[in-house]
């Protein structure tokens, strides 16, 4: 079984948490699927602390707001919308950080591959909230993606970039401060 979570690990993976829980909320509505800021910070969390601690991240950040805290877009929360037509975006985030996490992890960060393991993982949160979005509204294939993807995959390259840019630095800060778990430094 794997050993037990160190309290760097911990309180690394509470920071991020709290971040996506800060940026997850912002958002401008643009139709039944919003445009959000929880997807840069999933990237971040992710690209960050790795496949684990990053999946920890985003389930800490889910279960807060299925509990009622108001950290999903537009200061929502619950299990309505944890299971409403939206939800499969947010659920579509754990496929996301696995994804990305193996790849990014796999490659040593490098930025090509570590872009590719967003495109990948996004692409999968696409599909799975895509097949929710229908079935939960009633919606054509057609409608959900024009809906939940099409508007969404040019701000999505963005936050990719950004989160590439901002990852690799807050990464070597945290490395050099020896802020991050010893087993995450080997790739940095």
């Amino acid at each position: 079984m794997d050993k037990k979570l160190s309290i760097s690990e911990i309180a690394v993976t509470a920071v991020m948490t709290a971040v996506i829980c800060l940026l997850g909320p912002l958002s401008i509505p643009i139709g039944p699927v919003p445009i959000s800021l929880s997807i840069l910070a999933i990237f971040l969390s992710v690209y960050i602390l790795g496949t684990k601690l990053g999946f920890l991240s985003i389930v800490a950040y889910l279960l807060l707001g299925l509990a009622g805290v108001p950290v999903f877009a537009g200061f929502t929360s619950g299990p309505a919308k944890l299971l409403g037509p939206t939800g499969g975006y947010l659920v579509g985030y754990l496929f996301l950080g696995l994804i990305m996490g193996v790849i990014v992890e796999k490659s040593g960060r490098k930025w090509y591959l570590s872009f590719l393991g967003m495109v990948l993982g996004t692409a999968v949160l696409y599909a799975f909230g895509t097949v929710w979005l229908a079935f939960e509204a009633n919606m054509t294939a057609k409608a959900a993606l024009m809906a939940g993807v099409i508007p969404f995959i040019p701000f999505d390259i963005a936050k990719m970039v950004l989160a590439l840019l901002l990852g690799s630095q807050v990464r070597k800060a945290l490395v050099s401060g020896n802020l991050l778990p010893a087993a995450a430094k080997k790739d940095a």
